[in-house]
């Protein structure tokens, strides 16, 4: 039961470390240059792929079961898919890292294969169990979008290779940003979250007909952005689906605030305080950012105000969203394997005694200031706060994901 999201979790704490210590050693320097270039894609890729992805397949394949109370479609296709991902994104990194065309173009269709085989696994799981609900619904829609984030990625891989489609490129990697980092991270953590946070919080009775607004809101800004990147549409219908998506976040703080007047639970760890607060910034910025784009949309195509963005969006929310999580979730899993069978036959460490949460909070307080830092670098172009916000945000992403792993020995 927990083999499967085991080893994806360690994968993607493998890469996330990996991650980190090549920043440490050039000293966040890449951090200043323009994304799109092989380093740059590389990095990213090692993080949104080998990390964010990985963490949250193996959320998925865990959660199914807990929503539906049953097995998943196939632990075998499981496995397979995660062979095929696992491959395909360390061939695909490699050839980022060696700008070679055919590696890219290859490896990129193998991680495809494993992005089709977890489409199929978690297509048949829900339609077997035929329960839909919003985090059911949710996933599903996730799922469909981390597909069409695959499809378009080894269009580009391909395009790289054979270099037939001119300015097409550019359009697909538009819908690839918007359907990977808004439809499939967004869905899934929003989708999670309609069930972890009540858990985290022991909340009950709260109403949940917001999760239906954020599920259409959500979408429709997807679609809206994705297809408006894949046919050049005007600007405008870019910021409409911009609304829609901050118009999906206010909902979901809107919905956190109300799972929180129904805990029965005062706290629920700074790992989830901090995820939550998380949610506030990015809501923040996003209504700041809606408001902004008519009055200066040329400003908002400005290399360093997307890499800024981009930042916030997938550091400040997303990756606080999942080391908070982790710092849950985590400790569960592994608490449930090694000790579960052992309750009431001889004593055993409690699900707290395997990670101490007040270091929970110092490891994400010195992320937050870190990367706070960082965007200021960026944002006046000072190479040095550049240098000092990137390396201390690796580093107490180092010392925070030891507190993580620690709990396997435990």
């Amino acid at each position: 039961m927990f083999r499967l999201p085991f080893l994806f979790i360690i994968t993607g704490i493998i890469s996330f470390i990996l991650f980190q210590l090549l920043t440490v050693f050039d000293l966040a320097s890449w951090m200043g240059d323009h994304p799109r270039n092989p380093t740059g894609w590389f990095r990213i890729h090692l993080l949104v792929l080998g990390w964010g992805t990985m963490i949250a397949m193996g959320a998925v394949y865990q959660l199914i079961n807990v929503v539906l109370q049953s097995n998943i479609y196939s632990q075998k296709l499981g496995f397979a898919h995660y062979g095929f991902f696992a491959v395909g994104t360390t061939g695909l990194l490699l050839g980022f890292h060696n700008m070679n065309v055919v590696w890219i173009a290859g490896f990129a269709t193998i991680a495809f294969i494993g992005i089709i085989l977890f489409a199929w696994n978690m297509g048949m799981t829900l339609l077997r169990a035929s329960q839909w609900n919003t985090v059911t619904i949710s996933t599903a829609c996730s799922v469909i979008y981390l597909t069409l984030t695959g499809l378009t990625g080894m269009a580009m891989g391909l395009n790289f290779h054979f270099n037939q489609w001119g300015n097409f490129h550019d359009q697909l990697f538009g819908a690839h940003l918007w359907f990977g980092t808004l439809g499939w991270f967004g869905l899934i953590i929003t989708g999670i979250s309609y069930k972890m946070l009540p858990m985290f919080y022991l909340s009950h009775g709260f109403p949940t007909y917001m999760q239906r607004v954020i599920i259409v809101l959500w979408n429709a800004g997807v679609l809206m952005g994705s297809v408006a990147f894949l046919l050049d549409w005007p600007v405008y219908m870019k910021w409409v689906g911009l609304l829609f998506i901050v118009l999906a976040f206010i909902a979901y703080n809107i919905h956190i605030s109300q799972i929180y007047k129904a805990r029965h639970k005062p706290e629920p760890g700074y790992g989830i305080i901090w995820s939550i607060r998380a949610a506030r910034t990015l809501m923040i910025v996003g209504i700041i950012t809606l408001i902004l784009f008519p009055f200066f949309p040329e400003y908002m195509y400005q290399t360093n105000i997307i890499m800024i963005l981009g930042w916030i969006y997938l550091w400040g929310w997303v990756a606080m969203t999942i080391l908070g999580y982790l710092s849950k979730i985590v400790p569960f899993l592994w608490w449930t394997h090694k000790y579960g069978p052992q309750v009431g036959k001889k004593r055993i460490p409690t699900m707290a005694d395997l990670i101490n949460d007040r270091y929970v909070h110092y490891g994400l307080t010195v992320i937050v200031i870190s990367l706070i830092i960082l965007i200021f670098g960026l944002g006046w172009n000072l190479s040095s706060l550049i240098a000092i916000g990137g390396s201390f945000l690796a580093l107490g992403s180092l010392i925070y994901i030891s507190l993580i792993a620690r709990v396997f020995i435990r």
